[in-house]
C-alpha cells in the first residue's frame, strides 16, 4: 500500500508504464551490470588501493575516459548507462575541486572567481584526502539501515558534513554514492530538485538542509510502489517536467490596489510606467549590462536612494525576464496571498489608458483563498522569489487541491493544462513566447542575424500548435496520417502551409487576381485565382475548432504594403471577421480568429526599423541572436582545441566593434555550426567546410570587398589585405592544425578560459546566487 495520494500514485503509475513502453527505462539486467562495472573500477576497495599519479589520473583527469569524473558526468553506453542515474554536467570543472587545465596541462584549484594554479604533488594530495571522504562516506552509507526513516538521514547529513567536509555538498559526490549505494539514496543531486519533487508528491520537506536528508523519502517512495529509485525519479520528470520556480508579485501600484484590474484581465503587472516598453530586456544579453541600464532608467524616471533604484532595478529585470512561463504566481499585498496563478506568456507592454501598471504577464489563474504567508518571505518587495519550503509546500497544496492535472507529454516543453482562451495547451521556450504573442495578436515576426534558428523555431512552433490543438500531442509524435492533416502532403494543403515572400511576389500570389492560363483551344487567357492565404481562410472557416497556421519565409523580401493590401486591416484581432469587397472577383471577404500568420526575417538584409509602420503595429517581434550554449562542448581540432561557441563569440564581438551601426544585425548565427542532426559539428574537416562555404563569402559579402574591416574580423593570417584575397590554402587538408592556430591567433584567451574545455554540473546542481535584492 503506498503513502502517496491516490490521484498523485494513479498518474505515476500511469506515466511509468507509458515511459516502459517507450523505452525510457533501463533494463534490470544493464542497470546492475552499471552497477557492478563502477563499483569493479571506482569503489573504495579500489580508490584504497591507488595512490599518488594513478590516483589523480583515475580521480581527477577529465580527458581520461576511465577516469571517475568522466564516468560521472559523461559516460553512457553499454557499460555504464550513467545519464539514467542523474545529470551533472554544463556547469564548470571547479565543482571537483582540482583540474587539469587541457593543454596546459597545468592542475589548478579553487573557484572561478579565484582560481589557483598547484603541482601535481598539492594535486596529488587533494585526490588524496577526496579518495579518504569519499572511503568514509561509503562505510556511513554500508551502515544506514535499509528504508531508514527522516532521523536517521538527518543523522547522515551530519556525519556526511564531518567525516568528508570537502565533498558532502559535492552534486558529483551524490552521484558516486547513489551508483553505490541505489537503494538508499535517491539520483535528484541538487537540494532544489529533491525538495520539488517531494512537494509535488505532496510530502512535506525535511526541515534540515543538505543533499542527504531527503534520500530515505524517495528510497521508502520507490519501494511502495516497487520500482527501483532511479525509474521512480524518471516517472516524477514525466510527470511534472523539469522543476518550475514560484513568485510572488504585489498588487498595489502607486499606493492603491490593482487587483481586480489584474484579475479581471488575466494577467498580473508592475508599475513604473515612465520606463515605457522594456522588451529589449526581455532577450537574451548580459544581466549585469541590462540590470545597469534599468539603474540608469530609473534614476532619471525615478530618483530615490541608491538602494532602492537597484533593488527596483533587479525586481524589474526578473518580472521581464527572469520569470518564465509555467513558472507559479501568487499576488500578493504585503504578506496576504490574494490568488495563485500560473505564469501563461511572455512579458507584454499595455500602454492603453488608463495606465497604472502597464507591465504585464499573461497569468492563468486557479486559486482565489486569501491567506497569510507562513513564514516572512519579501513582503515588502513588488517581485520576490519565493524560497521558505513551509509557503512553497503550502502553495503546492493549494495549486494541487483545485487544478485539474491532465495527462502528461512524453516532451517536458509542454504543458497539458487547460488556459483560458487561445490555444488549449501551453509551449516552452521560443515557441511559447511566439505562441503567447499569436494569442495577442495573431501573427508575429522571428527576426535576427542569419543562421540563429528563424525558420527552425517557426516552422517547429507552427507543427506543434496545430499538432497539439487537433491531436493533443506535438508533431513528432503523431502518426504518419495525421502528420498529412498538419503539414499537408504534395499539395501542401494541411493545417500548415508555407511561401516565401521575393521581390515578385504580390497581391494575385497572396490574395486573388488573375493570371495568364491556356484555355481549351490554346488560346491564352487570364483566370481568377485565390492566393495562398485566402485558400487557408477559406479552408478555417470551413474547420472553426481547428487552427491555421501560414508560415512566410522571409517576410521582409517582398513589397509588404502591396502584397498584404487590405488585409493590413482585417489581420487585427479586433478586426476578424470584419469583412471588405475584394476588388478583383468582388466577393466579400474577412479573416477568421482560427487563422495565425507566423513570418521570418532576416535583419542582415533588412532592419525592422525599415518595415512598414502599419506592418510593425500589427505583428509582434521576437528577436533570435546568436545562442552560444547551443554550442556548449562543442570542440574541435587535433593538437590545439578549438572550442566552437567561445570563438564564434569572440568573432561575433569583432563584427559588433568593426562594422559600423548595423553590426549587430550582421552577427553569424549558431544554426551555421549545427549539423542535420541539430548537434553541433564535431569534426574539424566539417568546420573548414563551414567557414571555407559559408561564414568567410558570408563576411565577403558584409564588408564589400573592403578587405581591411575584413582583416580586422578574420585577422591578417586568414586574410591578405595587400592582394585582397583569402589564403585559401590553409583550408587544405594538410594545413588544418595551422588554421586552428591562426583562428585562435585572434582570441588567444580562448584557449585558457575554464568554460572552454572543462566539464561542470547541470543546472541540477548549481545554486543561484541571490543578490541583496534577490536579483541573481
Amino acid at each position: 500500500m503506498s503513502s502517496l495520494d491516490p490521484r498523485i500514485e494513479q498518474e505515476m503509475r500511469q506515466t511509468h508504464d507509458r515511459l516502459v513502453n517507450e523505452g525510457e527505462m533501463l533494463s534490470k539486467d544493464i542497470r546492475q551490470a552499471s552497477f557492478n562495472a563502477f563499483r569493479s573500477k571506482f569503489g573504495p576497495d579500489r580508490l584504497r588501493s591507488l595512490d599518488g599519479r594513478e590516483l589523480l589520473q583515475t580521480m581527477h583527469t577529465h580527458g581520461n575516459k576511465d577516469s571517475l569524473v568522466y564516468w560521472l558526468e559523461y559516460k553512457d553506453d553499454e557499460e555504464f548507462a550513467g545519464l539514467h542515474f542523474g545529470g551533472i554536467s554544463g556547469g564548470s570543472a571547479h565543482a571537483y575541486g582540482i583540474f587539469r587545465r587541457r593543454g596546459t596541462d597545468q592542475w589548478v584549484k579553487g573557484s572561478p572567481r579565484s582560481e589557483e594554479n598547484i603541482s601535481e604533488e598539492d594535486a596529488i594530495a587533494i585526490a588524496r584526502k577526496h579518495r579518504d571522504q569519499l572511503v568514509a562516506g561509503s562505510e556511513l552509507l554500508l551502515a544506514l539501515p535499509h528504508l531508514a526513516g527522516d532521523a536517521e538521514y538527518v543523522a547522515l547529513q551530519k556525519a556526511m558534513e564531518e567525516r568528508a567536509p570537502d565533498l558532502a555538498r559535492r552534486a558529483w559526490v551524490h552521484k558516486y554514492f547513489f551508483v553505490l549505494f541505489p537503494d538508499k539514496l535517491d539520483d535528484f543531486h541538487n537540494e532544489d530538485w529533491q525538495r520539488y519533487y517531494l512537494m509535488k508528491l505532496l510530502q512535506e520537506p525535511p526541515q534540515q538542509e543538505g543533499l542527504y536528508v531527503t534520500g530515505g523519502r524517495y528510497a521508502r517512495l520507490a519501494a511502495e510502489l516497487g520500482w527501483p529509485v532511479d525509474e521512480f525519479s524518471t516517472t516524477l520528470k514525466g510527470v511534472h517536467g523539469k522543476p518550475k520556480q514560484c513568485w510572488r508579485v504585489g498588487t498595489r501600484v502607486d499606493g492603491e490596489s490593482a487587483w481586480e484590474d489584474m484579475k479581471a484581465g488575466n494577467y498580473v503587472a508592475v508599475g513604473w510606467s515612465m520606463l515605457g516598453d522594456l522588451s529589449e530586456f526581455a532577450n537574451n544579453g548580459d544581466k549585469k549590462e541590462k540590470k545597469s541600464s534599468l539603474i540608469g532608467m530609473l534614476e532619471s524616471n525615478y530618483p530615490a536612494d541608491p538602494r532602492r533604484v537597484s533593488r527596483d532595478a533587479g525586481e524589474l529585470l526578473n518580472f521581464v525576464s527572469a520569470i518564465s512561463e509555467g513558472d507559479l504566481v501568487v499576488a500578493g499585498e504585503g504578506e496576504t496571498v490574494l490568488a495563485i496563478g500560473r505564469i501563461a506568456g511572455a512579458y507584454i507592454y499595455d500602454n492603453s489608458p488608463p495606465v497604472r501598471a502597464p507591465h504585464r504577464r499573461p497569468v492563468e489563474w486557479f486559486s482565489f483563498d486569501h491567506w497569510k504567508l507562513l513564514e516572512k518571505d519579501g513582503p515588502r518587495t513588488t517581485v520576490w522569489l519565493l524560497r521558505k519550503a513551509p509557503n512553497l509546500f503550502e502553495i503546492e497544496k493549494k495549486s494541487q487541491g483545485l487544478q485539474v492535472t491532465m495527462p502528461s507529454s512524453k516532451e517536458a516543453g509542454v504543458s497539458l493544462a487547460k488556459l483560458p482562451g487561445g490555444f488549449k495547451h501551453r509551449l516552452d521556450e521560443i515557441s511559447g513566447r511566439v505562441q503567447g504573442i499569436l494569442e495577442r495578436k495573431g501573427q508575429v515576426i522571428l527576426y535576427g542575424p542569419p543562421g540563429t534558428g528563424k525558420t527552425y523555431w517557426a516552422r517547429r512552433t507552427a507543427l506543434d500548435l496545430a499538432a497539439i490543438e487537433s491531436f493533443g500531442q506535438l508533431f513528432q509524435n503523431l502518426s504518419a496520417k495525421e502528420k498529412v492533416v498538419v503539414a499537408g502532403d504534395e499539395t501542401g494543403l494541411g493545417l500548415v502551409r508555407c511561401c516565401t515572400f521575393h521581390p515578385a511576389y504580390g497581391y494575385e500570389d497572396f490574395l486573388e487576381g488573375y493570371r495568364p492560363q491556356l484555355g481549351a483551344s490554346g488560346q491564352l487567357a487570364f483566370q481568377l485565382r485565390d492566393g495562398i492565404f485566402k485558400r487557408i481562410c477559406d479552408d478555417a472557416r470551413k474547420s472553426p475548432e481547428r487552427k491555421f497556421i501560414l508560415l512566410i519565409d522571409e517576410i521582409n523580401r517582398g513589397d509588404i504594403p502591396r502584397i498584404f493590401g487590405e488585409l493590413l486591416t482585417l489581420l487585427e484581432l479586433d478586426k476578424r471577421g470584419m469583412s471588405v469587397i475584394l476588388p478583383s472577383s468582388g466577393t466579400s471577404f474577412h479573416v477568421p480568429k482560427n487563422v495565425y500568420v507566423l513570418g521570418t526575417m532576416n535583419t542582415a538584409d533588412r532592419s525592422i526599423a525599415l518595415l512598414d509602420t502599419a506592418l510593425r503595429r500589427r505583428f509582434g517581434f521576437v528577436e533570435l541572436m546568436p545562442d552560444y550554449k547551443v554550442l556548449d562542448g562543442a570542440v574541435v581540432g587535433g593538437a590545439t582545441p578549438l572550442p566552437i561557441g567561445l570563438w564564434l563569440s569572440a568573432l561575433n564581438e569583432r563584427i559588433r566593434n568593426h562594422l559600423g551601426r548595423d553590426a549587430r544585425n550582421l552577427q553569424v548565427g549558431h544554426a551555421y555550426f549545427l549539423s542535420s542532426d541539430g548537434k553541433p559539428v564535431t569534426e574539424l574537416s566539417k568546420l573548414v567546410r563551414i567557414l571555407a562555404d559559408d561564414i568567410v563569402p558570408l563576411l565577403e559579402e558584409y564588408c564589400y570587398e573592403d578587405y581591411s574591416a575584413l582583416t580586422q574580423i578574420l585577422g591578417d593570417k586568414l586574410v591578405d589585405p595587400q592582394r585582397q584575397r583569402i589564403r585559401e590554402e590553409l583550408f587544405k587538408p594538410e594545413r588544418l592544425d595551422e588554421l586552428v592556430k591562426v583562428l585562435l591567433g585572434e582570441a588567444p584567451d580562448i584557449a585558457t578560459a575554464p568554460e572552454a574545455t572543462l566539464p561542470g554540473e547541470t543546472s541540477e546542481e548549481v545554486e543561484d546566487e541571490e543578490s541583496e535584492d534577490g536579483v541573481s
